[in-house]
């Protein structure tokens, strides 16, 4: 996928459906957080970002697209790698703007080629009692 445009920040021609695209809370650059989850085992696996274009053509294809803040373009995850992402599930968080993308995730789910964008990356932290 390789359009090159800028994200719309608060599009008017949205291709979203209007009930849609209002609920959504965009940031300056018109873009979304998303959060992708392995849907049977809820395992965290990256956080991208999608725009208007990049949600419609993730809850309408089967397959999730994100918007590359780096390349400035449309990635459908797993064209090149063959690590693809097929969506079970989008849900919109209660303040509109972030999503939970639930995926079966084939192979790696992050660039570095690891299971998770996560694996390996753990930070020191103190840790509360348990509940």
């Amino acid at each position: 996928m390789s359009e090159h445009n800028s994200p719309p920040a608060q599009r008017q021609d949205s291709p979203l459906p209007a009930d849609l695209a209002a609920r959504l809370k965009r940031d300056d650059a018109g873009l979304v957080a998303a959060v992708v989850q392995q849907h049977d085992t809820n395992e965290v696996l990256m956080v991208g970002w999608m725009d208007d274009e990049a949600l419609k053509r993730t809850l309408t294809s089967g397959r999730v697209t994100f918007w590359s803040r780096s390349r400035q373009e449309y990635w459908r995850k797993g064209d090149t790698s063959g690590h693809v992402q097929w969506v079970k599930s989008v849900a919109l968080d209660c303040d509109g703007d972030a999503l939970l993308v639930r995926v079966d995730q084939i192979g790696a789910a992050c660039h570095t080629g690891t299971r998770t964008c996560f694996d390996g990356r753990r930070l020191d932290a103190v840790v509360g009692p348990a509940a």
